[in-house]
């Protein structure tokens, strides 16, 4: 009984998140283009998509290598960028922190916005859900993303400039923060540390090689920890 369970959960989480392809397949073949036009070559993007995995902060750093940005500014750039990944494993250690370590390990490689943002929510409606039913959900939620943007990684390096600009993939990258943030939003904290980090980063755009981004991050989440202590988890 419980393997069939195990299963359902697999496959309810593989249906659920496959509509986040809309996002994941253009997303991860603008990966490809601007890699290459970057100047990395077919076995440095696809190691970027691979291992990395984590879109944003993997477009941060292609971007400020092309910028021949200084090693360090580009590592902790993108490192700021992915910090929302530590918050995201916070949450789920809630939820899944009694799986066992290889599991939990292969999480933290699956974690992603998609696989993060959709699996919280289930686990929320969903409390009666057992550890190992969560952990199914979540590899589910991931079984169509990874192979998609791997492959859709590969298609875009290879394509390269072959894409016409009218296709305009770069669409995805705001539309996916759009759709994934703003259902977050949901305390003061959360709407204050949102509007600082659009402030900071705009007023600081033109600063060299991204650090007006890291400015903006921390910004926002001194402003996020401030309005949190002073007024609680106050919902709005």
């Amino acid at each position: 009984m419980r393997s069939t369970t195990t299963k359902s959960q697999v496959l309810r989480g593989a249906r659920e998140g496959t509509p986040f392809l809309l996002i994941v397949v253009p997303f991860a073949m603008l990966f490809g283009v601007v890699g290459t036009e970057a100047g990395l070559n077919l076995r440095e993007v696809m190691a970027f998509s691979v291992l990395v995995i984590a879109g944003a902060s993997q477009f941060a750093a292609v971007q400020l290598m092309a910028e021949s940005a200084p090693t360090l500014i580009v590592i902790v750039t993108a490192l700021a960028v992915n910090l929302r990944m530590a918050m995201y494993s916070a949450s789920l250690a809630v939820y899944l922190g009694a799986a066992p370590f290889w599991q939990r390990a292969l999480i933290a490689y699956c974690n992603v916005d998609q696989t993060y943002a959709m699996s919280v929510q289930k686990y929320e409606k969903e409390p009666q859900m057992t550890v190992s039913e969560r952990v199914a959900y979540f590899f589910g939620v991931a079984l169509p993303v990874f192979p998609s943007w791997v492959l859709c990684t590969y298609l875009g390096a290879v394509a390269g400039t072959a894409i016409p600009p009218e296709y305009a993939l770069d669409f995805a990258l705001p539309i996916a923060f759009l759709a994934i943030t703003a259902p977050m939003l949901r305390t003061l904290a959360h709407v204050a540390a949102a509007i600082v980090s659009v402030v900071v980063a705009l007023t600081l755009a033109g600063l060299p090689a991204g650090t007006g981004l890291l400015l903006a991050a921390a910004a926002a989440m001194l402003t996020g920890s401030e309005v949190e202590r002073r007024f609680g988890d106050r919902w709005i």
